[in-house]
């Protein structure tokens, strides 16, 4: 079984993770991610594919034959484009429905493993130290802070260990997040500057490669 030191810094690692890179990005990696198995809701988005395909191929030929002059070749792509729409619009709704429900799935196994287990785990082990402070080393008033709130005196409870987890992981999500910007940043600024200068445009000066010419020549 693994340390509850561990433990509590996965689940922080987990939650900041997730504040920065946001719940609903993380559904639609993971919804993506499924229907990339081979299981019967992706043999199910195939078919609304294959079927959209089929109703914008019939759409077109709608469009393109005239009600007048062609009117039995109309009334039949009319028909048929009726169906497909109807079958589209039915199929989407039940997918809708099953997205829902798995969105649903997975923000409340989220909450239950990290929202849940931030508070539950605490309140359980709120009496057990995580580890010991050197004897002698901190005053009273730091040893008592560090065994906040039940932990016996001279060791740091969980509670303090979850708060220092947190504030640090924060701090090195976020110097991530900026140095990762300002190397965005940086490209951008070398690709730009590796764009061709299009021909006619002023040079310094701010006079064109034609008027240069005709100044020279007076």
């Amino acid at each position: 079984m693994p340390s509850l030191l561990v433990v509590i810094f996965a689940i922080e690692l987990v939650v900041q993770l997730i504040n920065t890179i946001g719940a609903a990005t993380i559904n639609n990696l993971i919804w993506r991610a499924y229907l990339a198995l081979p299981t019967p809701l992706a043999k199910e988005f195939a078919d609304q594919r294959k079927k959209q395909k089929e109703y914008l191929a019939v759409r077109h030929d709608l469009n393109a034959t005239s009600g007048q002059d062609e009117f039995a070749k109309w009334a039949k792509l009319q028909r048929q484009h009726d169906k497909l729409l109807d079958e589209l619009e039915k199929k989407k709704s039940s997918l809708d429905a099953t997205r829902t429900r798995f969105d649903r799935y997975l923000t409340v196994t989220r909450l239950v493993s990290t929202r849940g287990l931030q508070w539950l785990l605490p309140m359980w082990y709120a009496r057990e130290p995580m580890f010991w402070l050197p004897y002698g080393w901190f005053p009273y008033y730091v040893e008592w802070f560090a065994s906040f709130p039940r932990a016996p005196l001279g060791s740091v409870s969980i509670v303090v260990w979850q708060w220092a987890c947190t504030a640090m992981l924060a701090l090195l999500i976020e110097a991530v997040v900026g140095v990762l910007g300002l190397v965005a940043v940086g490209k951008e600024k070398k690709q730009k500057q590796k764009q061709p200068v299009p021909a006619g445009s002023a040079p310094a000066g701010g006079k064109t490669e034609k008027e240069l010419n005709r100044n020279q020549t007076w």
